[in-house]
């Protein structure tokens, strides 16, 4: 059983007594506990503030947090705060400010891109800036806890965290957080905060049959690789006569296959970042929990990517030769254009289940990628359309070789016709995912495919209030 109490880290911060006042020189936040036999025995994690020099008037102070055994152990250090002026006594707001921007920094750090950095942005906090101050607080306590903490105090930390972090208010102060981090820091905060979905290449399923190649560097290659994905859902309640209608929209799906390694070692032990795997497929499934409350879902239709026509024109030249010679000489082209719809969206319904399908077709025969081989043939032309699929104007994928589905070209919304009892209230609902990756040929001539799998399950809370 976790101890859940919600530690309230500006709170107590603002509320500190002046430094003059204080009888040591370091006070501290207890910010969760681990359960024990002996309740004088137990660890925790602590917020610490200290002074220095620890006299009634400090040049600076310092924040760190640690684990509270008989001998503390440090896990997390701030950087100094000086204090402004020889009679400052608390900390002010520009005070408070640097130390959010160095809690966030610190979070980022725990990501890939150790040279990320977030400044705040020019105008003063407002709103609820506490709890967004609250909610950095509380994230870089949970990486904390898994990466840094003992392992007698990481479970019930970490479960006491984990409630604080998914409260409803967390969730409210998470879309200012977002805001302030801009775009690009909110994908790696997602990425550091496992709020995205990722999976090393060489942990995911096979599908049968699929035979291990003996290449060493293009085994390299594939297995040092990690899927990526982000899926946002965007959902409203629409208020009718006797019923409630909920609407479940795809707001964007983004997949990428990202190196594990730098380029320089996959360039020498294998055949470079490009050759790897690509989406091939990603389907979810969306159902309301409370059966009885549903009364009908509708979807919408199944659609195509946009068209791209590609060939060349058909033509025939001849002439004949002067009169002093015999003959005709002539030329013949043949071309042949090609209708590619790469990816296939599908819609269907099963019980109260709405199950959305995303499909990469062959853009030559028009098979299912996924569940497919090439041919030999095709493997040993330099201009099939999965070779050098990276840089082709045409390429299903992004330059980097992942994938987008956004609302406005990939899909519409499924409704659910729920029962008007149900207003006010919180339903359940679980969704369940599954994302296939394949490899074929980029630029190395090799006869070996494959594809894989990974499946996941998440389950969610949504306040049934009316939106619209």
């Amino acid at each position: 059983m976790a101890y859940n109490f919600a530690p309230d880290a500006w709170g107590w911060i603002t509320s500190l007594p002046q430094f003059s006042q204080w009888h040591t020189s370091a006070m501290s936040l207890c910010i969760c506990t681990t359960p024990s036999a002996s309740t004088s025995s137990q660890p925790s994690m602590n917020l610490s503030i200290v002074k220095a020099p620890p006299t009634p008037q400090p040049s600076y102070v310092t924040f760190s947090i640690f684990a509270n055994y008989h001998v503390p152990l440090s896990l997390w250090a701030s950087k100094p705060f000086h204090l402004k002026t020889k009679s400052q006594q608390t900390l002010d707001e520009q005070d408070l400010i640097q130390m959010f921007v160095d809690i966030v920094n610190s979070v980022l750090r725990y990501g890939p891109d150790k040279k990320s950095s977030f400044r705040f942005p020019g105008a003063q906090p407002h709103g609820n800036f506490k709890d967004v101050f609250n909610i950095a607080f509380l994230s870089l306590s949970f990486l904390i806890c898994i990466y840094e903490s003992p392992r007698d105090l990481r479970p019930g930390c970490l479960d006491s965290l984990r409630i604080q972090l998914t409260s409803s208010k967390c969730k409210d102060a998470a879309k200012s957080l977002v805001k302030m981090l801009g775009a690009n820091l909110e994908d790696q905060w997602m990425q550091i905060m496992n709020l995205a979905l990722y999976c090393p290449v060489i942990s995911m399923g096979k599908e049968e049959p699929a035979e291990t190649t003996q290449d060493e560097r293009l085994l390299f290659s594939l297995i040092y690789q990690q899927l990526e994905c982000v899926i946002q859902l965007a959902y409203r309640t629409v208020r009718r006569d006797n019923w409630i209608d909920v609407e479940v929209k795809v707001d964007n799906i983004r997949c990428d296959v990202d190196s594990l390694v730098s380029e320089t070692l996959m360039s020498e032990r294998g055949y470079g970042s490009e050759e790897k795997h690509f989406p091939s497929r990603v389907m979810l499934q969306i159902t309301p929990m409370q059966q009885s409350d549903v009364l009908s879902v509708s979807v919408g239709k199944s659609n195509d990517n946009p068209t791209h026509e590609f060939g060349l024109e058909t033509g025939f030249e001849g002439s004949f030769d002067p009169p002093n010679s015999f003959g005709l000489k002539a030329s013949v082209t043949e071309s042949l254009t090609l209708a590619m719809k790469p990816w296939k969206f599908e819609q269907s319904v099963h019980g109260n289940t709405a199950t959305l399908n995303w499909f990469l077709h062959d853009g030559v025969n028009g098979r299912e990628v996924y569940s497919s081989k090439p041919s030999k043939l095709s493997l040993l032309q330099p201009r099939a359309w999965f070779r050098d699929r990276y840089s082709t104007a045409y390429r299903p994928f992004t330059k980097q070789g992942g994938v987008i589905f956004a609302r406005d070209e990939y899909g519409d919304s499924v409704w659910w016709k729920i029962c008007g009892a149900t207003l006010g209230k919180t339903m359940d609902w679980e969704i369940r995912g599954w994302i296939w990756l394949t490899y074929w040929p980029n630029k190395q001539r090799t006869f070996h495919s494959e594809t894989r799998w990974l499946e996941f399950r998440e389950c969610l809370q949504l306040p049934l209030t009316k939106f619209s």
